[in-house]
């Protein structure tokens, strides 16, 4: 295992002393040794932290931004595996080597918060504060457990603190499915409110629903918090806009026929709620509750007003 840290620091060496022969603007190469566990570590750093050798007797590990591969030697044989990795900052060190702003500032250009990727859950809706709704509206009654959101998180961009806090924006788009748990559907009726639409046929209806598409735009608070040997619990909070695309009903008959009907039904072209997410690496839990009007005023469902939320899990990319 020495020849092999030897071989690695002599690589290293011959490689800036090519870069600097190549007038690459190359920082100096640090050499630190250290005694921990009873083994001497070697580290060996080309440029600002390009490259680090760190190795003792037992295993070397050649980091490379934020990946290691890790030699290992074990009773069973040599093994290799590769590892996120997360530069620790020694002041005293990094202050030697002038060295300590540098490495904030890289940390919070290192943020990766957690919001692009796709989510999955249930919708639903209160009025004032409750899920039981006026006798007046209960066509609006939803079956609850069909009645759900599937959301595609595009694009993200991250505004670090450090590395592991910031704020979280991007792009997204909020599909809403809500499901009625009778056979009548929705329209704007004669006084111009939501009302209920019952079908000629309402024996032969197996399902009908109301569907509407969102862009949605958030702005998160992230903090993330150590949770075992390179992994990270995430805790983030904050708001979220949305603006109305598209919204339709849809009847489905016994016999399969379908019928589509298009329309704005007195929605909002906007919204705005609260969000919180809290998530282990790729995996979050979410929920929303949008606090504005989701109809226009005295325009809701009998000139009511619903409030629509909606919970569920998260698989996010933020590597």
């Amino acid at each position: 295992m020495k020849k092999m840290i030897f071989l690695l620091s002599a690589a290293a060496m011959i490689c800036q002393s090519f870069a600097l022969q190549s007038n690459d603007t190359l920082p100096v190469e640090k050499q630190d040794t250290a005694i921990k566990d009873g083994h001497e570590d070697l580290t060996v750093v080309v440029g600002n932290d390009l490259i680090r050798f760190v190795g003792n007797d037992s295993i070397v590990i050649v980091k490379m931004g934020n990946r290691a591969l890790n030699i290992r030697e074990t009773p069973e044989g040599r093994k290799l595996d590769v590892e996120k990795y997360e530069p620790e900052i020694n002041y005293d060190r990094d202050r030697y080597w002038g060295q300590e702003d540098n490495d904030r500032d890289r940390g919070a250009r290192y943020f990766r918060g957690h919001w692009a990727g796709f989510e999955i859950g249930f919708n639903n809706y209160n009025h004032v504060s409750s899920n039981t709704l006026p006798p007046e509206i209960s066509y609006m009654t939803l079956d609850a457990s069909n009645s759900n959101c599937f959301n595609l998180n595009l694009t993200q961009a991250n505004i670090g603190f450090g590395r592991h806090s910031g704020l979280v924006t991007g792009l997204g788009l909020n599909w809403n499915t809500y499901r009625f748990e009778g056979s009548s559907t929705i329209g704007v009726v004669g006084n111009g409110t939501i009302g209920e639409l019952i079908p000629a046929d309402i024996d032969a209806i197996k399902k009908s629903k109301f569907d509407v598409l969102y862009l949605n735009v958030p702005l998160l608070l992230e903090v993330q918090i150590p949770a075992g040997y390179s992994s990270r619990l995430s805790v983030a909070a904050g708001v979220i806009g949305g603006l109305k695309i598209h919204a339709r009903t849809k009847l489905l008959y016994e016999d399969g026929e379908k019928v589509k009907t298009r329309g704005d039904y007195n929605l909002n072209l906007l919204r705005g709620g609260v969000t919180g997410r809290i998530g282990f690496e790729n995996l979050t839990i979410f929920g929303t509750y949008y606090l504005t009007p989701w109809f226009q005023d005295l325009k809701g469902p009998e000139g009511l007003n619903l409030e629509p939320f909606e919970i569920g899990l998260a698989f996010t990319f933020n590597d």
